[in-house]
């Protein structure tokens, strides 16, 4: 069988990494590793690889080193980088590079608004070969059920997914979500096969004063990796927040915020995702001292970014582009992630690590002309050679359930002359609260315009209970219309920005009649919409129509006034109360230094 067919066309899972079978593989019966010969044999010499990739120019991760040599691959391993001849199949590479596959160290797939195999093959054929994610999205509309029906469909690809229990569902009591899960749907998920640690424990001021119901779920994952979420957080209560056991952080936006961190011992995960863009301020933190202790991350990044940049490939390249050397960005992407992780065959070439591989010409802008997924080609140039399954069926669809209200609803009165305001900070998630006089009519707040100040909206759309939160923005620069989105971190909501209420109102119905997506309305009709019908997060549609379908929502936002790069991904970050300083849910305004609702919608 040839290397473009090895990738099995049949409608089965993978196996995970500790329960491969076969020539070369790794057994595990009842606890006891066995290894097989053949692996053995094949690096030895003895006996012929599946596969050499001859005349390579090695990225050595280990040494930091770029070494000459062949690569044996036997199975979907590799059994040894050297001098190396026989094999079923050679592949001279005419000196090209060949690179250990890319680790997403912290994702939510979710953000790309792809189905699972569409955002495989976004991804993949870019050289993503693994992603650590939490699923805490869908979890958050669809519970349990959603994060099985993502692990169903990732195990039909040729993408390592490697799950992070989601510690925060919800994130806070200050919002209402589709689901809950307690300590013992934590200790259940633990237990699932590819589960390898606790993600990201964003109620970090529950940590820091001692929650039990988080603790507990600290303390279930004891042993295993720990992922943070501590947006500046410092000091002693930064201490406090490590002494639980947390090991990482991806929210630093400052440099000095995040050479703390790294001196308290934590790993900094520098994070450069589509609305979330950090690189710049902590680039000057990566030095021979410390990089071990860093890591790519994107957190969350949109389809048209996927398509356009890349994921983690377009993050190396943003920091070679900056300076930093190729194969120091390279080893942040790769063995960084893997030894953190513990996930100890990935990450290197070298004998009896899985072949993930990318073969490239080109170090500084990584094209990646051939990706190898255990052993197997699976893209070549960009193009798939992967079969890809779509779900049947309507499995987590009719998710929006919102109680029936009229437009009088959206009325938000005034409690003064002064109303707080969250400002956006462009390229980033945290924004600033500020206070600003306010336009009164009968005791309704009027929007202004020409001071950009506009609604803001967050309609509870999983239990229909009539929870409506109001509050006012700047930032958006909007002129005439509405914006609404039924992503809405993390509980999913539907949040919406406008300058009047009849176009708020006619979005926000729109999202209802669609069952989720993202909506662009002005003079009471819909402009346009992206449909995501699948937990209200996720397109059923390829790759290309979501992206072309977005981008003409951007287009219009743009024509409507807004300056924002990124104006969806922007306002689905307003309604997450655990990121400073203020944001809107649907029980009301959050002020996120105090944890307390400081003004009911």
């Amino acid at each position: 069988m040839s290397i473009k067919e090895r990738w099995s066309l049949s409608y089965v899972s993978k196996p995970p990494l500790f329960l491969n079978r076969g020539r070369g593989y790794q057994v595990e019966i009842r606890g006891v590793r066995l290894i097989n010969n053949l692996l053995i044999s094949v690096a030895k010499g003895g006996v012929p690889a599946d596969l050499i990739l001859a005349n390579a120019r090695v990225v050595n991760v280990f040494s930091g080193e770029i070494e000459p040599g062949n690569v044996a691959i036997c199975g979907d391993r590799i059994a040894g980088v050297g001098d190396y001849h026989q094999a079923r199949e050679v592949l001279d590479l005419g000196g090209k590079y060949v690179v250990p596959g890319l680790i997403n160290g912290h994702t939510h797939l979710e953000s790309s608004m792809l189905s699972v195999g569409e955002y495989a093959r976004a991804v993949v054929p870019r050289g993503t070969l693994a992603i650590v994610t939490d699923l805490h999205e869908i979890a958050n509309v669809c519970g349990l059920k959603g994060m099985g029906y993502v692990l169903n469909w990732a195990r039909r690809l040729p993408l390592e997914l490697f799950l992070m229990a989601p510690s925060c569902v919800p994130a806070t009591n200050l919002e209402t979500s589709g689901a809950s899960l307690g300590p013992e749907d934590i200790r259940k998920v633990l237990r699932w096969r590819g589960c390898i640690g606790l993600g990201e424990v964003m109620n970090f001021p529950g940590v820091i004063s001692g929650d039990e119901g988080v603790l507990t779920k600290i303390r279930l994952a004891g042993g295993r990796v720990i992922d943070g979420h501590a947006p500046g957080v410092s000091g002693k209560s930064l201490n406090a927040y490590i002494a639980a056991g947390i090991l990482s952080d991806h929210e630093s936006v400052s440099l000095e915020e995040a050479r703390e961190k790294l001196r308290q011992g934590m790993y900094v995960m520098i994070r450069e995702g589509s609305s979330e863009k950090n690189l710049d301020a902590l680039l000057p933190l990566v030095t021979d001292k410390t990089y071990k202790r860093c890591l790519w991350v994107v957190d969350d990044r949109s389809s048209v970014d996927l398509l356009r940049d890349g994921d983690i490939d377009a993050v190396v390249r943003k920091a070679i582009k900056r300076g930093l050397d190729p194969v120091r960005a390279i080893q942040m992407a790769t063995i960084n992630a893997a030894e953190y992780f513990r996930l100890t065959k990935l990450g290197a070439i070298a004998p009896g690590y899985l072949a993930n591989l990318i073969v490239t010409e080109d170090l500084s802008s990584l094209p990646a002309d051939m990706v190898f997924y255990r052993g197997s080609l699976v893209a070549r140039q960009g193009k798939l050679l992967f079969p890809l399954y779509k779900p049947a069926g309507d499995e987590l669809t009719h998710t929006v359930n919102i109680k029936p209200f009229d437009i009088e609803a959206l009325s938000f009165f005034a409690s003064g002359e002064t109303e707080p305001v969250i400002e956006v900070i462009p390229d980033q998630i945290v924004t600033k609260k500020r206070v600003v006089t306010v336009k009164v009519r009968d005791g309704v707040i009027m929007l202004d315009t020409e001071r950009d100040i506009l609604k803001l909206t967050v309609v509870e759309r999983h239990r229909a209970s009539g929870n409506i939160g109001l509050g006012l923005v700047t930032g958006f620069g909007l002129k005439r219309g509405a914006l609404a989105s039924s992503i809405a971190h993390d509980s999913h909501n539907i949040v919406a920005v406008g300058t009047s209420d009849e176009d708020i109102f006619t979005a926000v119905k729109e999202i209802e009649r669609l069952q989720g997506g993202l909506v662009v309305a002005a003079g009471g009709r819909v402009l346009s919409s992206l449909a995501l019908p699948i937990a209200g997060l996720l397109s059923d549609e390829p790759l290309e129509v979501v992206v072309a379908k977005l981008e003409r929502l951007d287009e219009l936002a743009r024509e409507l006034g807004t300056n924002l790069p990124a104006p969806f991904a922007t306002l689905s970050f307003l309604a997450l109360p655990v990121i400073p300083e203020l944001r809107l849910t649907d029980l009301g305004l959050v002020d996120v230094a105090e944890f307390r609702l400081i003004k009911r919608g």
